[in-house]
């Protein structure tokens, strides 16, 4: 996963409100209505919310009858997680080197 792929991603994870509904939808799908039925969000702010988190890659529609309901795409947010990781891992690195390097001197 690319820097360019992962900065939509982290912008759209800094925002309290998609958060939220990451969290609420980590419970189970739900359409735009009833997030907003649990959020103090407008459905309209949801939708459009949806949205955005659509086109990072971080959701899903999912047809249900007549509703649309949406799905957290995982695989997505495992990946993001990875880097995370694999960047957290890099600077432990360096900061044990720099650590060994001060105990040295």
């Amino acid at each position: 996963m690319s820097t360019a792929t992962l900065v939509p991603v982290f912008a759209a994870l800094g925002d309290d409100t998609r958060w939220s509904i990451l969290s609420a939808l980590g419970e189970g799908d739900a359409s735009a209505s009833a997030l907003a039925g649990r959020l103090p969000v407008s459905r309209q702010a949801i939708a459009k919310h949806l949205m955005l988190l659509q086109d990072v890659g971080l959701v899903e529609p999912v047809r249900a009858g007549r509703e649309v309901r949406y799905r957290v795409i995982g695989a997505r947010l495992s990946a993001t997680a990875t880097k995370l990781d694999a960047l957290g891992a890099e600077w432990d690195r360096r900061l044990a080197a720099i650590r060994q390097i001060a105990e040295g001197l």
